[in-house]
């Protein structure tokens, strides 16, 4: 739980007291590569925060999906669409190698939220970093090539080394034959 603690001190002054109570409501669990930890047309439940491995966002069918996004060690995330209206999720949330997670339910966090000024502060702070991550990832997708894109995600080093090729060409909104072409301009 120390990299969990770090990153909640990281983001707002919590006395330990507080935190104490934040942390008892979180369960540890152990999801194996390739299980969902969401299915498409479940309705999310709870929040997230990875301690290690990784978590796929993706839709479509068994023969065609197309990743939305990966979560990796140290994010804080939900199927936010699906939990904030509480109606069935149009994702699956998939591991995509043995994961580590942090979990509590929605219906905790709403305890929280409400007993915690500090933990609306903290909330706020995720979805504001979640918001600014998601736009600016909507202007890369509108004003860059998919290889300026690609270089940018290679600053992620997990994105490289954790997501199979055809993941990480869903990603960017090209085939995997496009996505070698142009690993092999840059190399």
């Amino acid at each position: 739980m120390n990299e969990f603690k770090n990153f909640i001190k990281s983001r707002v002054g919590i006395s330990e007291e507080d935190l104490a109570l934040v942390l008892s409501k979180f369960k540890s669990t152990t999801v194996k590569k390739g299980v969902l930890v969401l299915r498409k047309g479940q309705i999310a439940n709870q929040y997230y925060f990875i301690k290690s491995g990784g978590l796929r966002l993706h839709y479509g069918t068994f023969e065609e999906q197309h990743t939305s996004w990966v979560f990796f060690e140290h994010d804080f995330f939900t199927e936010i669409s699906s939990l904030h209206a509480q109606v069935p999720s149009r994702f699956n949330i998939e591991a995509i190698e043995n994961t580590e997670l942090l979990v509590i339910s929605k219906a905790e966090m709403d305890q929280l939220y409400k007993k915690l000024p500090v933990w609306q502060e903290f909330g706020r702070k995720i979805w504001e970093a979640m918001c600014i991550r998601q736009v600016d990832q909507n202007l890369n997708y509108q004003t860059l090539s998919a290889k300026q894109i690609y270089l940018e995600l290679l600053q992620n080093s997990d994105f490289v080394k954790k997501i199979p090729v055809k993941q990480l060409a869903s990603i960017l909104g090209i085939t995997p034959n496009a996505l070698s072409r142009i690993r092999k301009e840059i190399k």
